[in-house]
């Protein structure tokens, strides 16, 4: 016990100390390297300048390191949230800076540029073992995108429904954030272009589902037009083109398949008919929703398409999801397609997102598919994997040190790194808690005995 004592002692010292990058040595680890290396039992990881130096059961400790004996505990990198809300929103009530309703701007529209650091939602998604997220803009033509809110509602963001300009069609670009504290969080810009589908693809274009793929072939022919002419568009030398010159230009990384897009789809028949229109465009894609995704596993595994998904979407809320089911990820998996995990609501309740990952491997995902899922999968997704997703030698240092298995509820994180900066293990709740759970004491002035 007093070995213990002093071990966990020396835990909370490093995690009091000053964030910065200094040489940190994690010993006696189960680590989950969610990597070539798999899971090593019982080793060391060595943080060093920010990075990753060395990670295995033979990893020696540099002289002078500061060492942090784990005593058996589980260390996984930091997970990676897609679809988040983060330092985009804080109460959803009062509004957000995830959707414009503009007719000038809609494949041009970047969340980059309104992130908030110091969101207090940030801390408590980091105290969930989240080190990274995928920032995803919400459509606002026409109740054309969706999402499922705090309490696991789907949500039709605010528009008019009875068609719009072709901006509409795109609900602007996403980025990755890192959760570290700071005064930046922006990690990289421009990582996906959001594109709703299906009901919402349809409430946008007019009202029907073909519409809105013949309106999107009709930008995406306007972008290419602009891309061979720019000289005579500037000069108003070609046709009337429908999207704004900033959402041309916007598009040209999706035609030119260096920016995927983010497709919003949920019902099989709409996951068919995304896949042909990409394949017929050529462009890059994730699939995002596909609650019916099980039922054309084969389609998307051929494709070689990811999908992000929520894994406890399983209510038949509306005709786009009559077949959701909560074996939905571990089928998709078992199929060959590339899974990431989203939490649910993207921002109050992102923190959930270990246990949705939990609950995955409880309906047949198996566990290391689901470390993954959470973990290199949306690494690899988001083309940040040479720098984060797993525990690997030359990677940025974000790790976690639990108690347990972190798909258990009752397990903690003990502490977080990110870029090999210990990260602080508090947020607005856990001091707002400190401060009242006694009151014996001192109190505010609007707290009398």
């Amino acid at each position: 016990m007093r070995k213990l004592a002093v071990s966990l002692a020396a835990l909370a010292a490093a995690i009091a100390a000053p964030a910065a990058a200094e040489t940190v040595a994690v010993t006696n680890a189960r680590i989950l390297t969610a990597g070539p290396a798999g899971e090593i039992a019982r080793g060391t990881i060595v943080l060093q300048d920010g990075k990753i130096a060395a990670v295995g059961p033979a990893a020696q400790v540099p002289a002078g390191a500061r060492v942090i004996d784990a005593q058996g505990g589980v260390v996984t990198p930091g997970f990676i949230a897609p679809n988040a809300l983060l330092g985009a929103v804080e109460v959803r009530s009062l509004g957000d800076d995830l959707a414009v309703n503009n007719p000038e701007i809609g494949a041009s529209f970047d969340v980059q540029y309104a992130l908030n650091p110091a969101s207090t939602l940030i801390p408590v998604a980091r105290l969930a073992g989240i080190t990274r997220a995928i920032v995803v803009p919400l459509s606002a033509g026409g109740g054309g995108g969706s999402f499922h809110d705090d309490d696991g509602e789907e949500v039709m963001t605010a528009g008019d429904g009875g068609g719009s300009k072709s901006s509409a069609l795109f609900a602007g670009q996403a980025a990755a954030i890192h959760l570290a504290e700071g005064p930046e969080i922006l990690m990289k810009p421009k990582v996906g272009m959001v594109v709703p589908f299906g009901d919402g693809g349809a409430n946008v274009a007019g009202g029907a589902r073909g519409a809105e793929i013949i309106a999107l072939k009709s930008a995406f022919r306007d972008v290419r037009d602009y891309m061979r002419n720019r000289a005579a568009y500037d000069r108003a030398g070609v046709r009337d083109l429908a999207l704004s010159k900033s959402d041309l230009e916007a598009l040209i990384p999706v035609v030119e398949g260096r920016m995927p897009v983010i497709a919003l789809v949920h019902k099989a028949s709409d996951i068919r008919a995304v896949l042909k229109f990409a394949r017929e465009e050529k462009i890059k894609l994730i699939l995002s929703g596909v609650e019916e995704g099980w039922m054309v596993a084969a389609d998307i595994a051929a494709a070689g398409v990811p999908v992000i998904l929520d894994p406890l979407s399983d209510r038949p809320e509306s005709f786009q999801v009559l077949g959701s089911t909560l074996e939905n990820a571990a089928r998709l998996n078992a199929a060959g397609v590339t899974v990431s995990l989203e939490g649910t609501g993207g921002a109050h309740r992102v923190r959930e997102l270990r246990y949705n990952a939990g609950n995955a491997v409880a309906y047949g995902m198996p566990y290391q598919a689901a470390l993954a899922a959470v973990t290199i999968n949306t690494a690899r997704i988001f083309g940040v994997a040479d720098r984060v997703g797993s525990l690997e030698p030359g990677k940025d240092a974000d790790l976690v040190i639990w108690t347990g298995d972190p798909f258990e509820p009752l397990s903690q994180p003990k502490a977080v790194f990110i870029a090999g900066k210990a990260q602080p293990m508090t947020s607005r709740q856990i001091e707002l808690r400190d401060r009242y759970k006694d009151l014996s004491g001192p109190c505010p002035v609007a707290y009398p005995k």
